[in-house]
């Protein structure tokens, strides 16, 4: 099993982290503070300061640590568990750092420690994102939906899945914008 480290953040993927886990700090700290002594409204509060303060958390939770490969599966390593992704059929490898631009996050974390989720536009249509820098992706097309990963090392990447699917389509890499 051959391991890769993820994209280092961006500066974008820092500030977003840090503001919105700031912000969010800030509503949970004002939910708490305006928590009734007693009744109803108290155990809702409480519960209302816990939901606010488990965004962050579960954020953290799903945040791309790096990626691993294994024959025909790509493991996304996350902080306790892998997401694990068939690679069968896998039929391009492409680099283009303007894939992803303009696209629409249908469900998933779109900047908070990470880029993860069921993402869409019009070049890729619908497809999952398991990102740390969206500048940087390595797209790959398998049969049934398209799967985004941004390795630091795109290129040692490539040649490792090359290994085992020696027949892939691989696109040259396109100038990003």
């Amino acid at each position: 099993m051959q391991r890769f480290a993820t994209a280092p953040w961006p500066v974008s993927l820092k500030l977003t982290s840090f503001f919105g886990s700031l912000l969010i700090a800030g509503v949970a700290y004002g939910a708490w503070s305006g928590i009734p002594p007693t009744g109803f409204a108290h155990l809702f509060g409480y519960v209302i300061a816990c939901v606010i303060l488990a965004i962050p958390l579960g954020a953290a939770l799903f945040v791309v640590a790096g990626y691993e490969v294994d024959g025909s599966r790509l493991y996304v390593q996350r902080l306790f568990w892998a997401t694990e992704i068939g690679l069968d059929g896998l039929s391009r490898i492409r680099r283009d750092p303007g894939a992803i631009r303009r696209c629409l996050r249908v469900f998933g974390n779109g900047g908070l420690y990470s880029f993860t989720g069921i993402y869409q536009n019009r070049e890729l249509g619908r497809f999952r994102m398991y990102a740390t820098d969206p500048k940087r992706p390595v797209i790959l097309s398998l049969p049934d939906r398209v799967v985004v990963v941004t390795p630091a090392d795109p290129e040692a990447f490539i040649r490792h899945l090359l290994m085992y699917f020696p027949g892939v389509e691989v696109d040259a890499d396109k100038d990003g914008p």
